[in-house]
């Protein structure tokens, strides 16, 4: 009997469970993935609009394309828990793959999902009073504005948990998926870090490297991750790329848009009102750049290059050496930064000199560290969260 493989020992119930589920799991992760993809260019949409044409109303269609997808993401994530916590209330046992939590049952990766997409939902009442308190030029870093961005980071790695569950190990499909799902949540910190460009232009020194600082902590937690989830070394690479396709398309939809709707601009009596408000220095930023306020600092020619300090960290390998890898994707995004930001004629000026800079690279290796550390933390986590879901 030792010999007899596991699943021939469980009642045929409970794996035909198991395998009927796979179905409307892979159903649920698409609809998912979509619903992100329509959430974050509804966001990048609505960045325009705030900086362009400022906010008249919560129901602005930015806000309704990114509410849309979030309508979508909670439909789809409580309703995939809802349907199995129904099947434990008629068998009396937890259905083979899933867990318990908070009278909730499902697998790890959608018990994630909807705790992330909870977390945004909740943000959204909270962002339209902070709106009705401090008015309509409120920076991204606002505590509502952080929340939802946190809530759509934990779903979308949910949603690479689901691809790992949904799919068998070595799948296209499951790759794709994983790669989806790791580009929105990469895409998510690399929207919260935006605002570092406003203290780089407005104060310069130290703070002229905020990007590169804040992106050598933060932005390895999607790329190390994308290497320990899908096993394959150059899947940052594929992130970069479908991350840039993504962020193509979210300009042309911003852009059709605009010519569609024509709203009418009030951001200039909202700039003359306070010359140093965020609004107001994102369009000092692109006057002088030549520019679209609202846009990456550096244009498209700046997300391109961004390609390059992941080909450096994925040369180190971050499969084998996770740390290395880090500290010179570190050094790569410093060093873009400087070449590219740094000779625009909006950030020129604010550059400092060879003594800060050498401070800076310092603390930015040392964020490099931590993100090193904390990313190889997550993405061991993720793994055993689908382990355990699979042994469950």
């Amino acid at each position: 009997m030792s010999s007899v493989p596991t699943t021939l020992l469980r009642p045929s119930s409970v794996t035909d469970t198991r395998v009927d589920s796979r179905g409307l799991y892979r159903v649920a992760l698409w609809v998912l993935l979509g619903a992100n993809l329509l959430a974050g260019w509804g966001v990048q949409w609505d960045i325009q609009w705030h900086v362009q044409i400022g906010r008249d109303s919560f129901w602005i269609p930015p806000h309704v394309m990114t509410y849309s997808g979030v309508t979508i993401l909670v439909l789809a994530s409580f309703g995939v828990l809802a349907r199995d916590t129904l099947r434990y209330l008629r068998a009396g046992r937890t259905p083979e793959g899933t867990e318990r939590v908070l009278g909730l049952t499902g697998t790890p990766g959608f018990l994630l999902a909807a705790c992330g997409i909870a977390l945004t939902v909740l943000a959204a009442p909270i962002d339209d009073l902070w709106h009705r308190l401090f008015g309509i030029d409120v920076t991204l870093w606002s505590p509502p504005h952080l929340l939802g961005l946190v809530g759509v980071a934990i779903n979308t790695l949910g949603c690479a948990l689901i691809a790992r569950e949904a799919y068998p190990p070595k799948s296209w499909a499951r790759f794709a998926g994983l790669v989806i799902a790791l580009t929105s949540f990469y895409g998510s910190l690399s929207t919260g870090l935006r605002p570092a460009s406003r203290l780089a232009y407005l104060y310069g020194g130290l703070w002229f490297y905020s990007f590169p600082i804040l992106g050598a902590l933060f932005l390895p937690l999607a790329l190390i991750a994308a290497v320990q989830l899908s096993g394959r070394r150059w899947t940052p690479i594929a992130l970069i790329i479908v991350g840039l396709a993504v962020g193509t398309i979210g300009a042309n939809i911003a852009r059709v848009g605009f010519e569609i709707i024509q709203p009418v601009s009030v951001i200039e009596d909202e700039i003359a009102k306070d010359p140093t408000s965020p609004i107001a220095v994102t369009h000092a930023i692109a006057r002088k750049n030549g520019g679209t306020p609202g846009g990456i600092p550096g244009g498209s020619l700046a997300r391109v290059f961004s390609l390059i300090p992941v080909l450096l960290l994925v040369a180190v390998d971050p499969r084998r050496r996770p740390l290395p890898a880090t500290l010179v994707y570190a050094l790569g995004l410093f060093a873009l930064w400087a070449l590219t930001i740094g000779r625009t004629p909006a950030f020129q000026p604010m550059m400092p000199g060879p003594t800060t800079t050498v401070t800076a690279l310092v603390i930015t290796v040392a964020m490099a560290v931590v993100g090193a550390s904390v990313a190889r933390r997550l993405a061991e986590g993720l793994v055993l969260a689908d382990r355990a879901g699979v042994e469950g």
